[in-house]
């Protein structure tokens, strides 16, 4: 990597992306691997990467260019930022390296920054802000949509505000267990056991409880709680499928398309869809693209899902979450404004499905970060 202006060197023939990953967030990891996927399948002939990592304490360091060192340990080892190289990115859109007892080095202007940040403090528009401020362009959603769709408290009350289907919920503000325990514990019964409670800005499935006895309400509130003071108690989906789909931005004015639908489907190994059965390397959870789910609720799935893109107004990519059961009806769990891009995400998985490879993929969501531009849109 030249230490010399970006435009005086033969590689600013190639498109500079600043991949950027880890974070403060219980997440800082599975950034990390889906980093490491995407630093590898950037096609060196197109792009000068520059992988910057943030550290838990939230550094901004020079990592390694190689992104086998940000994958799954053999045992399930799980990577983190480390370095002491300290990057700053300047209000010019340059990047400037600080090493200890030497004089800062500045690498050069960058074109699109490609956060590959999951969870608070990169994902929930933190990040999408600082980029907004520098007047750089990035991948994926913006400041709102980023945030709106971090916090699950306000992405349902927006998707039941334009009428989309989800479930019923309860939300548990920081401290409202011990202030009133016995009017929250009326609140959960109302929905039925068994119910879900979840951190309200956590992913990757930190801090998730399924609770089938009131008795056991509290413990779960208390976990959920190590990862956001903030949590929410969701109704249960007894009995039915879990499907997801991808969403992706047009080019051109063209309007986002969806991708081929999956099916996840977890054996009794685990009780839900949790961290291990995502990312480990088991055999205990299959994911069938297509879903077999027939044409009418299929036509629904889609639907839904662009309606949801739309009105959280999400720019470059989604992956959106839905519960179907067997009465056809359709009920949206989630959108991810930043889903996995580790070799099992979903994601790109039903992307390849639809014929959309993921190197191909990466140069559609670069491409629709250098089109759409800098400022109010």
């Amino acid at each position: 990597m030249s230490s010399q202006p970006a435009d005086s060197t033969p590689e600013r023939s190639r498109i500079r992306v600043a991949v950027v990953f880890g974070g403060r967030s219980s997440e800082h990891a599975i950034s990390c691997i889906s980093a490491g996927s995407v630093i590898n399948a950037l096609d060196p002939e197109k792009y000068d990467v520059v992988p910057i990592g943030i550290t838990t304490d939230g550094r901004w360091v020079l990592e390694s260019n190689e992104g086998g060192r940000l994958a799954l340990g053999p045992a399930g080892e799980l990577p983190a930022v480390t370095g002491d190289r300290e990057v700053a990115l300047s209000p010019e859109a340059d990047l400037v390296v600080s090493e200890p007892g030497a004089v800062p080095t500045r690498l050069g202007e960058v074109d699109v920054v490609f956060p590959v940040m999951h969870g608070p403090w990169g994902q929930d528009g933190t990040l999408q802000g600082l980029l907004e401020l520098s007047g750089v362009r990035y991948v994926g959603a913006g400041v709102l949509s980023s945030a709106v769709g971090t916090d699950k408290m306000f992405m349902k009350l927006l998707f039941a505000a334009q009428g989309l289907p989800v479930l019923p919920w309860v939300l548990v503000r920081p401290g409202a267990w011990e202030r009133d325990e016995a009017a929250i514990s009326e609140a959960v019964a109302s929905l039925g056991y068994p119910v879900f409670v979840k951190p309200a800005r956590a992913g990757s499935s930190f801090g998730i409880s399924r609770v089938d006895r009131p008795e056991d309400l509290g413990e779960a509130i208390t976990e959920a709680q190590r990862f956001d003071p903030k949590v929410l108690v969701e109704a249960a989906a007894e009995g039915a499928r879990e499907v997801e789909i991808g969403v992706l931005g047009g080019l051109d004015g063209k309007e986002p398309r969806t991708s081929a639908i999956a099916e996840i489907t977890v054996d009794a190994a685990h009780t839900f869809y949790d961290f291990e059965a995502k990312y480990l390397p088991e055999q205990n959870t299959a994911l069938q693209v297509p879903a077999d789910l027939g044409d009418a609720v299929a036509a629904r799935v889609r639907q839904f899902a662009l309606e949801a893109f739309a009105a959280l107004d999400v720019e470059g990519l989604a992956r959106v979450d839905f519960f179907v059961f067997d009465d056809g009806r359709v009920v949206l769990n989630e959108v991810e404004t930043m889903p996995g891009f580790t070799a099992t995400s979903m994601f790109p998985r039903m992307w390849a499905a639809s014929g959309l490879e993921y190197p191909e993929l990466l140069d559609h969501l670069v491409a629709l970060a250098l089109a759409r531009g800098t400022g109010l849109r």
